[in-house]
């Protein structure tokens, strides 16, 4: 009997050892998010102008990619799109192990035939908030864009606290096709794009169809009863704390942001925590995200706006318009007062001064190296090359090679029929910088392991 006894009692520490064994072994390796998308065009009207859009899963922005920190994301990707080729790139994502996943077309990974499937498979190794959009021809300016939220692991505090978790992209939008944009921006002599139609507020904005130089024949062309561009809605309820996650995906245009009557709390950039300070406009460049922490601490009986402008250069664009609904105000009746005007385009103190309140939270910050082997000062620039306007940085503009890169190494391609194997340009001649007459190079490679200050 109490050798009986005793086997029950093994038995079951064996079984409660093998269930912590696995709590702790899926702990580590976190759990994978399958998603399943088909990329496809469709007719939309984000702005009430009916145009072909890129969408994804028949949406766009396309599905918000939910994750926990240490997970793995697998996204099967299906393009329908049946003339295009196409490739994702996971925009902040550090692909540490899966370069292949980048989605960097002609570099990490070959394009996306038509009907074809891939799948990317990465793990996402930092908590924060992120993007992933089109890295093909110019496919994001047609939609194909989204979010990336990664948690922080169960028992793991965040340096701040809130109620709710919201996500918001802004984005300047055109009319034209982005084969009408490709066509004049690569076109001898050049052909400029012009100013964007609207500005679109989590896919939704609302252009002025009377402002058409020529009215369409096709009837419902820019129609602004189309549930399309009804403006985006944010319900909050007073007394409860926002972190909105802000990010923007335009393809010219530098914004500002900003919520009638309300402060907001910068608590987060690029997926890495900052130490909090208080701004009244969020100033926000292409590619890049923050959270910022909203109190919805004004009188609840009304509505407010949240808006959008062009800055650093002069707006030919209305602004963009979304609602913050208070909670039980009905959603879509639009705030008593005209929709903030926003910053001058030209004001300068308040981007500088929001730039210099950036500094890492202080439990967050990571040491760089002591010294550095090189100093490399790059120039950003828009070169004339070729009779065609190409950026540039120190006199380099990037060219695809014939063979992607990790397809040269893994093939054993020689690589000097890939990449030019001299040394990356490290300065630039600034009294006697000429943009406009300039050679083209191609792209250059620094060594592996190199501790690089650049400037």
């Amino acid at each position: 009997m109490v050798e009986i006894l005793e086997c029950r009692t093994l038995v079951k520490l064996l079984v409660l050892c093998h269930l912590i064994f696995s709590v702790a072994v899926s702990k580590v390796e976190g759990r994978i998010r399958h998603y399943r998308w088909e990329v496809k065009y469709e007719y939309k009207s984000p702005d009430c102008f009916k145009k072909l859009v890129i969408t994804i899963n028949g949406g766009t922005p396309g599905p918000k990619i939910l994750a926990q920190q240490g997970d793995t994301v697998v996204v099967e990707l299906k393009n329908s799109l049946l003339t295009e080729n196409v490739a994702i790139h996971w925009h902040g994502i550090r692909q540490i192990g899966t370069p292949w996943s980048d989605g960097t077309e002609g570099v990490t990974q070959c394009p996306i035939l038509p009907g074809d499937i891939f799948i990317y498979k990465f793990v996402v190794d930092r908590a924060g908030s992120y993007l992933y959009h089109a890295h093909y021809g110019i496919q994001r300016e047609a939609g194909l864009y989204g979010s990336i939220i990664v948690s922080v692991p169960n028992g793991v505090s965040e340096p701040f606290v809130y109620d709710y978790d919201r996500s918001i992209i802004l984005n300047d939008w055109y009319h034209k096709s982005t084969f009408e944009q490709a066509t004049g921006l690569s076109s001898i002599p050049f052909v400029w794009v012009g100013e964007p139609q609207s500005l679109l507020i989590n896919g939704r904005g609302r252009f002025n169809c009377s402002l058409l130089a020529t009215p369409s024949l096709e009837a419902g062309v820019c129609n602004a009863t189309n549930p399309d561009c009804s403006s985006y809605i944010l319900t909050v309820i007073s007394g409860k704390t926002y972190r909105l996650r802000i990010s923007s995906l335009t393809s010219l245009s530098a914004l500002n942001f900003q919520i009638e009557g309300h402060n907001m709390t910068v608590v987060e950039a690029d997926g890495h925590y900052v130490e909090p300070f208080e701004i009244q406009n969020l100033y926000i460049y292409s590619g890049e995200t923050y959270s910022i922490l909203v109190k919805a601490n004004q009188n609840p009986s009304r509505n407010y706006w949240m808006t959008t402008n062009v800055v650093s250069r002069k707006p030919a664009t209305l602004t963009g318009l979304a609602i913050l609904n208070y909670y039980p105000n009905y959603p879509k009746k639009s705030p008593p007062t005209l929709p903030t005007a926003g910053p001058l385009w030209n004001e300068t103190a308040q981007r500088l001064a929001q730039s210099l309140s950036l500094k890492a939270h202080k439990n967050f910050t990571h040491t760089p190296p002591l010294t550095s082997d090189k100093v490399i000062v790059l120039l950003n620039t828009q070169n004339k090359i070729d009779g065609v306007h190409r950026w540039s940085v120190n006199n380099v503009s990037f060219s695809l090679p014939h063979t992607p890169y990790l397809v040269a190494l893994k093939e054993n391609v020689n690589l000097n029929r890939v990449f030019d194997q001299n040394p990356p340009p490290e300065n630039y001649d600034f009294e006697n910088y000429d943009i406009y007459n300039v050679d083209a190079q191609n792209q250059r490679r620094l060594w592996y392991n190199r501790k690089c200050q650049v400037l």
